[in-house]
């Protein structure tokens, strides 16, 4: 029985996929990366406004410019805020390498592929 693996990109042996194939594969990985990105801002957001008591622009302002990497607008003045924006700041970097990842992967492996049908 053949072994059967989270995505199913094509072997060394098929042919490299049609270009509307990898348009929708590429779109599903998009849409995976959206998915997560958008998970992560709402955390964020509802962190600052919990803990830090922010309004809901200010929390999604902060939550995005630390999520992509940028840090964040207003410094954090309790604790518990303090806390929450040290982990959100280190899962949000890994969460941009992840998403970095998820989108490069389709790519590489057609370039890849294709390298090895020549």
């Amino acid at each position: 029985m053949p072994k059967r693996h989270f995505v199913n990109y094509e072997t060394r042996k098929q042919p490299l996929l049609s270009r509307w194939a990898f348009a929708r594969r590429m779109a599903g990985y998009f849409g995976a990366s959206f998915l997560l990105v958008s998970i992560s801002l709402v955390g964020g957001m509802f962190g600052y406004r919990y803990l830090e008591s922010m309004e809901w622009i200010d929390a999604f302002a902060n939550a995005a410019m630390i999520l992509s990497g940028m840090g964040p607008l207003e410094p954090v003045k309790t604790w518990d805020g303090k806390l929450f924006a040290g982990i959100y700041a280190l899962y949000s970097g890994l969460i941009l390498i992840l998403v970095a990842g998820l989108i490069l992967a389709p790519v590489v492996h057609r370039i890849l592929h294709r390298f090895h049908l020549e």
